[in-house]
C-alpha cells in the first residue's frame, strides 16, 4: 500500500483531474494508466537499447520515426503543442503500436480515448507525474507501480465487490519461487487482474534463466508471444494488465476478456503452470457455469469452481499454486469435500500453507491459505506438507509496517528440501500428514486438525493464598481511604 509522499502526490494528481472536470473515477484511472504506459514505454525502449548496445546486438527503437512520442521529448514542450501532439500523434501511436489489428493489445487499446480537456491540465499532470516517478525511483525494491494501481482502484470504491483484492507482491513472489517456472512453461492466471502473477513470473524467469531464454531464438519467441496467458472480466483491469506486461518486457502477452468459469472457456489441458488468487465472492450466473466444472463439484461458490477449473486447464503433470479462503480447507458441505477429495485422490496435493489473516489488510481481514498441487489424473498423494505461516515481514494490522519476523524465506527453503521435513514434529511450524489420516478426517485440510499443541504446565497459587492476598489488598485500600478522609476533614 502507498504511504507518505508518494501517496500525497498521487492524491494531488487525482485532485487535478477532479477540479479539471474529469469526475468519473474510472476515467481518471484509465487516463492515468495511459500516461503511465506512455512514460514506461520510453524507459523500456531506452533499457532495451542500452542492453542491446552492451551485448552488441542490433536494436530498432519502437519510436523510430516517432521520436516526438517519447515522454522525455514531449514533456518539455509548451502546453498547447504537447496537447496537440497527444491528440494527433501520441494516442494514435500507442493504439497502433503492435500493428496487428487482431492482437490482444489492439483489442484493448483500440478504443482508448484521450479525455484530458485542456492543454493546461495536461501540462500540470505531466509535471506531477514526473515528480511521482522521481519519488518512485527512490524505492526501486518495492512494487510501487502496483501500489499506485491499488491506491487508484481503492478510490473507485468497487475494489472488493468482485473479490478484486490485489495480492501483495511478496506473497506472489513466494508462490512463484515455490513453483519455480521454467523457460518452456506455459503460464496462466484465469483471474489475472493487473497481471501481478504473470509479471512476477516473467521477472523470475529473467533473473533465473536469462541466458537460456534470451540467447535462444525459439525460447525468446515463446517468452514474448506464447508463455503468458491472463483472463479477466474487467476491461480496465485488462488494459492495466496488458500494459503492465508490456512495460515489463513481454512483447505480446495473451491478456483476454473472458469469464473463466463459463462454458465459453474451453481451455483443457493447455497450461503447465497456473498461479492465481481467484475471486472469493461475487455474483455468478449459475446458467453460464461450465457443466464440466459442476461435475467435479456442484456449487455456485467461485472459490471451489476455480479449483475444478485449474485442474481442467492444466496439462497432465502441470502444477498450480493458488490462494484460497480458509473455508475451502475445512468446509463440510458436499461440494467442499468433493473438490478436496478430487485434489487428494485423483491428483497430487503437495502442500497447504496456512497464512495469517492480516496478509490482505487493510482491504480484507479474511484468513487464507495456499494450495500447491500437480495434475496427474490418477492420484499420487501419499502425504501432504503443512506449514503454519505466522509472519510475512509486515505487521498484521492495517498499517502493514515492516517487522523482523518473516517466515517466507523458511517456507521456500523447506519446500525445496522436503526430504528433510520427514522428521519434523507436529508441534513445529511445518510437518507432513499422511493421505490416509487426511481421508479419515473427511479430507479436512486445516492445519489445526493435524498440528499438536504443546501445553506447558502452569502452577497457580492455592485458593487460600489468593484469599489472603485479596484480604491484604482490601486492608490497604481501607487504610488509604481512612487516611484520605482524615486529610479532607483536617
Amino acid at each position: 500500500m502507498l504511504t507518505g509522499e508518494l501517496k500525497n502526490k498521487i492524491d494531488q494528481i487525482w485532485e487535478m483531474f477532479w477540479t479539471g472536470g474529469i469526475t468519473n473515477p474510472l476515467d481518471v484511472v484509465e487516463q492515468m494508466t495511459y500516461l503511465m504506459f506512455i512514460h514506461d514505454l520510453d524507459k523500456a525502449d531506452a533499457d532495451k537499447a542500452k542492453s542491446s548496445l552492451m551485448l552488441e546486438l542490433p536494436y530498432t527503437s519502437m519510436f523510430e520515426r516517432h521520436e516526438q512520442c517519447k515522454w522525455s521529448v514531449f514533456r518539455d514542450l509548451p502546453a498547447e503543442k504537447m496537447y496537440e501532439l497527444m491528440q494527433q500523434e501520441i494516442f494514435p501511436f500507442i493504439k497502433n503500436l503492435h500493428g496487428n489489428k487482431e492482437s490482444t493489445y489492439s483489442k484493448y487499446m483500440g478504443d482508448a480515448i484521450f479525455k484530458i480537456p485542456t492543454p493546461q491540465l495536461l501540462s500540470k499532470i505531466v509535471d506531477a507525474m514526473d515528480s511521482v516517478y522521481q519519488e518512485m525511483a527512490k524505492d526501486i525494491e518495492s512494487d510501487t507501480k502496483g501500489d499506485i494501481y491499488e491506491h487508484l482502484l481503492s478510490k473507485l470504491q468497487t475494489a472488493g465487490v468482485n473479490g478484486q483484492f490485489r495480492t501483495p507482491r511478496h506473497i506472489i513472489r513466494m508462490m512463484v519461487e515455490l513453483l519455480d517456472p521454467k523457460p518452456e512453461d506455459t503460464i496462466c492466471d484465469p483471474a489475472c487482474g493487473t497481471s501481478g502473477f504473470l509479471v512476477t513470473s516473467g521477472e523470475y524467469l529473467k533473473e533465473t534463466y536469462y541466458e537460456d531464454i534470451f540467447y535462444n531464438r525459439e525460447k525468446k519467441a515463446h517468452y514474448n508471444n506464447a508463455m503468458f496467458y491472463g483472463y479477466d472480466m474487467d476491461r480496465t483491469m485488462l488494459r492495466v494488465g496488458a500494459m503492465n506486461m508490456m512495460t515489463h518486457g513481454v512483447e505480446n502477452p495473451n491478456i483476454e476478456y473472458r469469464d473463466s468459469l463459463s462454458d465459453a472457456n474451453t481451455d483443457n489441458g493447455k497450461y503447465s503452470v497456473i498461479l492465481a488468487n481467484p475471486p472469493f465472492k461475487g455474483s455468478l450466473d449459475a446458467d453460464t457455469i461450465s457443466p464440466d466444472l459442476l461435475k467435479v463439484c456442484k456449487t455456485k461458490k467461485t472459490e471451489l469452481l476455480f479449483l475444478a477449473l485449474f485442474l481442467r486447464m492444466l496439462k497432465t503433470g502441470g502444477r498450480c499454486a493458488c490462494i484460497v479462503p480458509d473455508g475451502v480447507l475445512f468446509g463440510s458441505s458436499k461440494a467442499h469435500q468433493s473438490i478436496r477429495k478430487e485434489l487428494i485422490e485423483n491428483n497430487r496435493l503437495e502442500a497447504v500453507i496456512s497464512m495469517p489473516s492480516g496478509v490482505f489488510k487493510p482491504y480484507a481481514g479474511v484468513s487464507t491459505g495456499i494450495l500447491i498441487f500437480t495434475k496427474t489424473g490418477y492420484g499420487g498423494t501419499d502425504k501432504v506438507w503443512f506449514y503454519d505461516m505466522q509472519a510475512d515481514g509486515l505487521s498484521l494490522d492495517d498499517k502493514r509496517s515492516p517487522v523482523n519476523e518473516n517466515d517466507i524465506p523458511d517456507i521456500i527453503a523447506r519446500f525445496k528440501n522436503l526430504s528433510a521435513e520427514e522428521t519434523r514434529e507436529r508441534t513445529e511450524k511445518s510437518f507432513f500428514a499422511t493421505k490416509d489420516e487426511i481421508a479419515e478426517n473427511g479430507y479436512d485440510l486445516s492445519i489445526n486438525k493435524y498440528k499438536k499443541v504443546e501445553y506447558k504446565p502452569v502452577e497457580y497459587p492455592s485458593t487460600q493464598e489468593l484469599m489472603k492476598n485479596l484480604r491484604d489488598i482490601e486492608r490497604e485500600i481501607s487504610a488509604g481511604l481512612t487516611e484520605l478522609e482524615e486529610m479532607l476533614n483536617g
